[in-house]
């Protein structure tokens, strides 16, 4: 396996998936800006997206691929059956988990909406909105399950192409928004249920050629599939903090007018950065990693970490430090149209510069959490993670009747900080992880070209002041031309300075 190509096939399928869900993102702010329809219709979005972000960006891998793999290694059909048995069991155990809460909707939604309650319309919409929606949750789930496969057998194209269908299916329909006014949410939910039975369709055309699906519920749970499940909901819980924090954040911010919408629009732009310098790295990284854990090469190892969160930081510091530099610019230039006013614009850039300060510890939690499940340890950075989701919701609450809904942002950038400092710690003091001798020659590179970087787009963002303003309609090309050649500035400085070894490209681990 190569790192850096097999990063680069995931992350290209994932940068098309996120450039898509921005066109989606742009179009639902010009049809329903920050309005009680906006916020309904995110809080319904909010639990198949996060479901979908928590199973498909890695999570699921991270339980399912070391013991995929050391399955694979010994036995290609005990894997086989092993892999079926974890089939069913899910198959029934999500059946049954969404006939339960399609039933009981209404306490679900008061429990991830709570401010919503006292507004009658708004939490009868929203709970319309849901039941619709949350279908999708199954058919992501045991997609997750078939992109696990692919990946253990270190194919990464389908199963991160996969999430651009969603993304199809919902700006196909807002094509038709004009058309369609308050009815476009109902739409866009039923769209989403749709898109994820298509994506499941989708993969399963492209697994079939390494896994043979048998539905046999007669199946027994043996010890195997017991240590699975085990690990499963700890790995859920680590491997997706930072989108447990984002919906812990929604609870709040149901509290506050319009809030709900402010941290969706901040959170779709950094998180285009994440998914490749934290998620796509980490589930690359997973498969090649648990095989030379099992076989116990540590040289190996060694390696593939340290390049790993060298590649990590590499994309995610000098994103960090643009997203700081130009949040308001950035939020405007994309969103800054229709119904999305420029008081909507100040919020969602505060929140996103907040946001943009957390970005790296956000990659290095999905970085760190790896080493650990490639040693078959989920509970570790579980309870790490349950420490740091309680600081976010102690800081959240304890500052949201003085601050607002901003302090969220900067609550969910503090405990992640804590997170991955944290992980750091405990893989140092456990042997699990160790620098190699050029790791840190490089990231003191990769500090001082994201810093030049920094002032090389400052002044971009400066000199294109006027082009960039909210009432100057093309100020997206403009911000695209700034973040192009800002970004073609930083390969350049750091391929003069070495800062990334562009060798890496060829080699094998």
């Amino acid at each position: 396996m190569n790192l850096v190509k097999s990063t680069g096939t995931f992350g290209f399928f994932t940068i098309i998936s996120r450039l898509l869900g921005y066109l989606r993102d742009v179009l639902i702010a010009i049809f329903l800006g920050t309005s009680f329809l906006a916020d309904a219709f995110f809080v319904a979005f909010r639990i198949p997206n996060t479901f979908r972000r928590l199973f498909a960006e890695g999570t699921f891998n991270s339980a399912f691929v070391p013991s995929y793999t050391s399955e694979l290694v010994k036995n290609k059909s005990r894997s086989n059956k092993f892999a079926n048995d974890i089939f069913n069991l899910l198959f029934l155990v999500l059946l049954f988990l969404v006939l339960i809460i399609e039933i009981f909707m209404p306490i679900f939604v008061g429990l991830i909406a709570p401010g919503f309650i006292e507004d009658t319309q708004k939490f009868k919409l929203a709970t319309t909105l849901t039941r619709i929606t949350f279908p999708f949750l199954m058919f992501v789930s045991l997609s997750s399950f078939f992109g696990a496969i692919l990946n253990s057998h270190n194919k990464f194209a389908a199963a991160s192409a996969a999430p651009i269908i969603l993304n199809i299916v919902l700006i196909t329909i807002l094509f038709f928004g004009r058309y369609l006014g308050d009815e476009l949410i109902y739409y866009l939910s039923y769209g989403i249920s749709i898109a994820g039975l298509i994506q499941l369709i989708f993969l399963y055309r492209f697994v079939k050629k390494y896994y043979a699906l048998d539905f046999d519920f007669r199946f027994k749970i043996t010890n195997k599939v017991k240590f699975f499940f085990k690990k499963l909901l700890p790995s859920i819980f680590s491997s997706g903090v930072t989108q447990v924090n984002i919906l812990v954040g929604t609870i709040i911010a149901s509290f506050q007018a319009s809030a709900v919408s402010y941290l969706y629009y901040a959170d779709r732009i950094y998180q285009i950065n994440l998914a490749i310098a934290g998620i796509a790295i980490g589930v690359v990284v997973l498969p090649q990693l648990s095989k030379h854990v099992h076989q116990k090469k540590k040289k190996k190892i060694l390696l593939i970490q340290n390049k790993a969160l060298e590649l990590s930081m590499f994309l995610s510091v000098p994103a960090s430090v643009a997203i700081v530099i130009g949040s308001e610019q950035i939020i405007s230039a994309l969103f800054g149209y229709g119904s999305f006013t420029e008081n909507s614009v100040f919020n969602s850039s505060n929140a996103l510069y907040y946001f943009g300060l957390g970005l790296p510890a956000f990659a290095l939690i999905k970085v760190f959490s790896t080493f650990f499940f490639a040693n078959h340890d989920t509970k570790t950075p579980f309870y790490i993670s349950l420490v740091s989701v309680l600081l976010n919701i102690l800081i959240s609450v304890y500052f949201f009747k003085d601050i607002g809904f901003i302090i969220i942002p900067i609550a969910t950038t503090i405990s992640s900080w804590f997170n991955s400092l944290i992980l750091f710690i405990y893989l140092k003091n456990n042997n699990l992880f160790a620098f190699n001798e050029s790791f840190f020659k490089q990231f003191v590179k990769i500090i001082f070209a994201s810093i030049v970087m920094g002032i090389f787009f400052q002044y971009l963002i400066l000199l294109f002041e006027d082009q960039l303003s909210y009432t100057y309609f093309f100020k997206s090309v403009y911000l695209l031309l700034c973040v192009l050649f800002t970004i073609i500035f930083y390969l350049a400085l750091s391929h003069f300075i070495k800062a990334f070894n562009y060798q890496d490209i060829k080699l094998k681990y």
